[in-house]
């Protein structure tokens, strides 16, 4: 079995090959896809297969494919308009007869109203149209997403967010990207959708309290509207568009949006995820 793992080059596109090889996959199975394949030149050097893949190129991703089974679809990290890069794949792996496809979506994608969850719902909706067989791992929130609070803590003491008593059930990035091998190398996810999050969902003032942990350090978590949010983050240099965006994800996880632990990624895995100080501390 050929797998292929698009956005090599990433965090999450790395740890998972890293995740595969530590569950027994041959290097020469693991084909890894970057739009700049010097960026992973020391996975070929490692005996991983490295090609050139950019989602805009669709000659690209139908020579990636060759010889390819399944698929690891990495989704864009450009909201707005992931999903018809993402088409792109799933046209090039329906042409291509992959055997599966795997998809980072979002939680509850559709059915989600999350700022970040309208490309992931039409990106599922083009792999069910598609008749690609398929798996939906939609991730939680990275516990590694809140390096830049850890950091602020450290000059400020403060951890300063507009979620106000929302919750997130985090993982680490390791966590998911294991989940996603798991679902890569084994049979019997095809047509699963799969809502992968640490195993404990905590709030606010728990990671303040993380954090105050990590660094050594007491840290007030210092809740803030929306629209004083939106301010703050105008004044360290954000422009408007994306302090909204910021801001709204927050007003996400404010109203439930990534609340919800589910055990299934640690079943998985096969061990419990990553507390969120471990996570935190691995960042620091």
């Amino acid at each position: 079995m050929t797998i292929l793992v698009t956005a090599a080059s990433g965090q999450l596109g790395r740890l998972v090959i890293d995740s595969l090889l530590a569950r027994g996959a041959a290097p020469a199975s693991i084909v890894a896809g970057a739009r700049d394949p010097q960026k992973i030149a020391d996975l070929a050097e490692r005996g991983v297969a490295t090609v050139a893949l950019d989602y805009a190129k669709p000659e690209q991703i139908a020579a990636a494919l060759d010889g390819v089974e399944s698929v690891l679809l990495i989704s864009g990290s450009e909201p707005g308009g992931r999903a018809e890069l993402h088409a792109n794949v799933i046209d090039a792996a329906k042409d291509a007869g992959v055997a599966k496809l795997v998809y980072t979506s979002a939680p509850y994608a559709t059915t989600s109203e999350l700022v970040l969850a309208p490309d992931h719902k039409a990106t599922e909706e083009l792999i069910a149209a598609s008749g690609v067989p398929a798996v939906i791992v939609r991730n939680n929130w990275y516990t590694e997403n809140y390096a830049g609070d850890l950091a602020q803590a450290r000059t400020s003491g403060r951890l300063v967010s507009s979620a106000g008593e929302g919750r997130v059930a985090s993982a680490s990035r390791a966590d998911f990207a294991e989940g996603a091998a798991v679902v890569l190398l084994e049979d019997g996810h095809i047509g699963q959708v799969y809502e992968f999050s640490g195993d404990t969902a905590w709030g606010y003032d728990e990671l303040a309290a993380a954090i105050g942990e990590v660094i050594g350090a007491p840290v007030e978590y210092a809740p803030v509207s929306t629209d004083e949010h939106v301010a703050i983050l105008e004044s360290v240099g954000l422009d408007a568009g994306t302090a909204g965006f910021v801001a709204a994800i927050d007003s996400g996880i404010r109203a439930g949006a990534l609340a919800d632990a589910d055990p299934t990624l640690a079943r998985l895995i096969g061990r419990p995820t990553t507390p969120l100080v471990d996570g935190l501390r691995a960042i620091a």
